[in-house]
């Protein structure tokens, strides 16, 4: 919970803010550890209150990409001033609004103040800053270059959220407009087609072909229906637990990179963040085992992950990057090249940083091409299902007209 308080610093100076803790000894505690000389301290007004809880929850928390690209530049900028790490996160930590990454600085200047590095205090909070995060920080603490350092990651965080969000808002409006047309034809076929069926079997015509299989499919959904949506509710559920397994999420990430045209936007973008990953990695000094190792952590798909871990077996028993990814057919001949060119000239950082760049233009091209298609072609989908229903139901109608009925 959070506590206001007021102190006083061992300089005499006056300071006052929130601390989040179990319990108020454990917040009093956490300022003493600070070396501040506590006046005044209760639970702030909001933490009994409806808002104060739901700031709490991890739902309205989670740090997003965002936050860690804004965190990292002032965190540079700070470095860069020469200011001490203890205050720079002691200061993020009096002003970070999200509730998750308050609380994760404050401990990290907890740690600092208590002899810790900054990558082993990071490490501490695996949900905000990842292997690759940590791993970049502790390059920058061996070389001394913090503060280019935590540019680099707000850099590389800003493109993969970039890419990656550019992708996701590609695919969101399609299936937005299939969820929506789905839910348009199921309550056609269970409350309108029922009604005007009821009319056409009454007349004893014969029916064309076409529309006795519409109002069967009515038949089902109304008979059935309820059957029908327990059968896929529980379908989804142990889909989604088989994907939850490692074979599933490889079966889940392979189907992925196999779709038609989307497929390949998806290795793209996974290859784009391998190159990313890797050259900001190695323009930092981290060895070529420990960046193919982080990599493989981050890639965020099975296939590839296999692939590097793959790749890190052959590298570490003597085989060049290059050699080794050439095995696998998911990773392009130009990739490989450009790699073996890096290799040979020692500018593979550079070589793999416009790999990233050319795939990063490759995914904003793909993205884009989507997006231009998609209206097109949902309209023709669209207008031809809606078109065969309502043909499947009028003509009959028509064909009462005008025989006289």
């Amino acid at each position: 919970m959070l506590f206001s308080y007021k102190a006083i610093t061992k300089g005499g100076e006056a300071q006052d803010g929130m601390v989040d803790a179990g319990n108020i000894d454990a917040a009093i505690n956490s300022l003493q550890r600070r070396g501040l000389i506590i006046s005044k301290i209760h639970p702030a007004d909001e933490s009994n209150s409806f808002m104060g809880y739901l700031n709490r929850l991890s739902i309205f928390n989670s740090v997003s990409g965002k936050d860690l690209v804004i965190l990292s530049r002032q965190m540079s900028t700070l470095f860069e001033a020469r200011v001490s790490a203890l205050q720079i996160f002691k200061l993020l930590a009096s002003e970070a609004e999200n509730h998750t990454l308050r609380k994760a600085l404050s401990e990290i200047a907890d740690d600092l103040q208590g002899g810790s590095s900054i990558s082993t205090a990071l490490s501490k909070h695996p949900n905000i800053f990842s292997d690759f995060y940590v791993n970049m920080v502790k390059s920058g603490e061996e070389s001394g270059k913090l503060d280019e350092t935590f540019g680099y990651l707000a850099d590389y965080i800003d493109r993969t959220y970039e890419v990656v969000s550019r992708a996701r808002n590609a695919l969101i409006y399609p299936l937005f407009v299939v969820i929506t047309f789905i839910g348009v034809m199921i309550l056609m076929f269970t409350v309108v087609i029922p009604k005007i069926s009821a009319i056409l079997i009454d007349t004893g015509q014969d029916l064309p072909i076409y529309t006795k299989i519409v109002l069967g499919v009515s038949s089902f959904f109304v008979n059935y229906g309820v059957f029908l949506a327990i059968l896929v509710i529980i379908s989804a559920f142990f889909l989604w637990r088989y994907v939850k397994t490692a074979p599933g999420k490889l079966a889940y990430d392979n189907f992925k990179i196999q779709i038609p045209y989307v497929g390949n936007l998806y290795k793209k973008l996974y290859l784009s963040r391998i190159a990313d990953t890797m050259h900001t990695m190695i323009l930092s000094g981290v060895s070529m085992v420990r960046a193919l190792e982080i990599t493989s952590s981050v890639v965020d798909n099975e296939v590839y992950k296999e692939i590097l871990e793959e790749s890190l077996d052959d590298v570490r028993g003597g085989s060049s990057l290059s050699n080794s990814l050439a095995k696998f057919e998911q990773i392009p001949n130009i990739m490989v090249q450009m790699i073996k060119v890096g290799e040979e000239t020692g500018e593979l950082g550079h070589i793999l940083d416009t790999m990233a760049k050319f795939y990063r233009r490759e995914v904003n091209n793909a993205v884009d091409t989507l997006v231009s298609l998609i209206e097109p072609v949902m309209i023709v989908f669209l207008g031809v299902g809606v078109g065969v229903l309502l043909a499947a139901v009028i003509m009959p109608i028509y064909n009462i007209a005008s025989t006289g009925f």
